[in-house]
């Protein structure tokens, strides 16, 4: 028994031993497999990192080559735009296929053997010879009968798609003598036509996902010139972080936060990329004729946080020209220093949501003169502002701008036959003491009356000037009296304004001229009747 209890004795140990090896090995396998489960869960973190911190470097990328990625695109035409005609050849299908004719070997029954005929085969024959002709001329009936109709369908389906393809080229034939009209009052100057193609060169322009998409325009004849309201990409464009990192001991994938003084300074350079694109796309697309300066006001449609309600301040506005622009290398400029170089309005603070005074209210100039304005005067029954009186005009003009907010009214001797007058309000116009001169002309006002005005309002001790006349003013006059701290109100503008404040329909003056570029340098407007 001792040497049974010993070889008992023996297994227990060896299965002990091998228990605990089994154990070892296991627990060996189970430190390995979380080992490689955590590695591969490090990776997976990692690269979740990565994958975020790359799509801020593209982010960033996109931002960089706004201006860049415009200057590799053709500039938008009218051949471009012309519809072409997406026509299909006719596919009968399987009624284009003719239905094979009944085989009369089919039907044809096997003729009587010699045997056969001798106990009565060949009358069989005969008999089922009938009937085989009788089947064989109803298949043949039938079959012409689907025959024919197949011919009707398939001459009705001819019918239906040759229709369908003249519906597609009457609708692409219209569609571009809609666009041959379109062109032809384009190349002619006509406001709506230039507006039109203008909106479809913004309205191609591709720009990273989030950017708003609205804009205005106004094309102004009398200056060659276009008036651009833009929708600027908001602050949330720049990315506040510069990328991301993991930190393995809260297993978390934290940000990496961007310098609050890049991030403005990157933001003042994407407000600046996208006004000298928009810039670029409207030069190259339209003729040194037809435009010869844009004015582009760039605003953002954002949330006061002072007060919670929705603004939309301006930001940015340039006056170009085109001579000038066109001498820019752009693929090689910094932005803002490009800008800055055209003189551009520009906010000092943008991302902080200062606001600047854009070189032309878009709002006022969309109120253009009439074509037929000169021809309707004398059957109108409104008020023409070239027939009144100079009294009478005087009169006029001191009710709106006392209904403008003018708190004190002081008419002072006028050398030129207008109306000069000092008011001061708080709330007119830039405030404080303000020289109004109001010119009854019917041409253009140059910019000699602008330069006079400033002398006036020296005389005065004037801090700001307002020039209304019923006709127009040229560019350099606009660009003049926005640095010198002058209003200027057209005839088409005041007709609005009476409308506006005093609730009188008038006739403001007379129409700009389209044929030639009403410039300062041309002979400057006369006075209207009687002054």
């Amino acid at each position: 028994m001792a040497g049974g209890r010993s070889e008992w004795e023996r297994r227990q140990a060896a299965q002990r031993r091998e228990a605990e090896r089994q154990a070892r090995e296991a627990a060996r396998l189970a430190k390995e497999n979380e080992r490689e489960r955590q590695r591969l869960y490090l990776e997976k973190q990692q690269a979740a990192t990565e994958l975020k911190t790359a799509k801020v470097a593209k982010r960033i990328e996109d931002l960089d080559q706004i201006l860049g990625n415009a200057l590799r695109v053709r500039p938008l035409a009218f051949d471009q735009m012309r519809a072409v005609a997406t026509t299909k050849p006719f596919d009968p299908g399987r009624l284009g296929v003719a239905e094979r004719p009944p085989d009369w070997a089919q039907y044809a029954p096997a003729p009587p053997s010699t045997v056969s005929k001798i106990f009565g085969g060949q009358a069989r024959y005969e008999r089922g010879l009938q009937e085989a002709r009788g089947r064989f001329e109803s298949a043949v009936a039938h079959h012409q009968k689907r025959e024919e109709q197949r011919l009707r369908d398939l001459s009705a389906a001819r019918t239906a798609h040759d229709r369908q393809m003249a519906t597609i080229n009457d609708k692409v034939a219209a569609d571009n003598a809609q666009l041959d009209r379109l062109r032809a009052e384009f190349d002619n100057g006509q406001p709506e036509a230039v507006e039109w193609f203008t909106a479809r060169v913004l309205e191609r322009s591709v720009y990273p996902k989030g950017f708003p998409r609205l804009y205005q325009v106004a094309y102004r004849p009398e200056n060659h010139d276009l008036v651009v309201e833009f929708e600027l990409p908001p602050q949330s464009a720049i990315p506040d972080v510069r990328g991301y990192k993991y930190v393995k001991a809260r297993d978390s994938i934290d940000p990496v936060p961007r310098p609050q003084a890049e991030v403005k300074q990157r933001y003042a350079k994407l407000l600046a990329s996208v006004a000298l694109r928009t810039l670029y796309e409207i030069f190259t697309a339209t003729p040194g004729n037809l435009v010869e300066a844009i004015v582009f006001n760039g605003r953002l449609n954002t949330i006061d946080q002072a007060t919670g309600k929705k603004v939309r301040p301006h930001l940015l506005s340039v006056q170009a020209e085109r001579a000038a622009f066109e001498e820019l290398v752009l693929a090689d400029v910094n932005p803002v220093a490009c800008l800055k170089r055209l003189n551009a309005l520009v906010s000092p603070n943008p991302y902080d949501l200062e606001a600047i005074e854009p070189f032309i209210a878009f709002d006022l100039k969309r109120f253009r003169f009439s074509e037929d304005m000169d021809v309707v005067a004398g059957l109108d029954s409104r008020r023409d502002l070239l027939k009144l009186s100079p009294t009478e005009f005087e009169h006029l003009v001191r009710e709106l701008f006392i209904a403008m907010g003018a708190e004190a009214w002081t008419t002072i001797p006028s050398k030129d036959g207008g109306v000069d007058a000092v008011a001061t309000s708080r709330n007119l116009f830039f405030g404080g003491v303000c020289l109004i001169q109001a010119k009854r002309w019917a041409g253009l006002v140059g910019l000699d009356a602008v330069h006079a005005l400033t002398g006036v309002m020296a005389d005065h001790n004037a801090t700001t000037g307002v020039l209304v006349t019923t006709s127009w003013f040229g560019r350099a006059s606009e660009q003049f009296a926005q640095r010198n701290r002058i209003t200027l109100i057209n005839g088409a503008e005041l007709k609005h304004l009476i409308k506006q404040h005093l609730d009188i329909d008038v006739i403001p003056g007379t129409t700009p001229p389209r044929s030639a570029r009403a410039s300062d340098n041309t002979q400057s407007g006369r006075p209207g009747p009687g002054v």
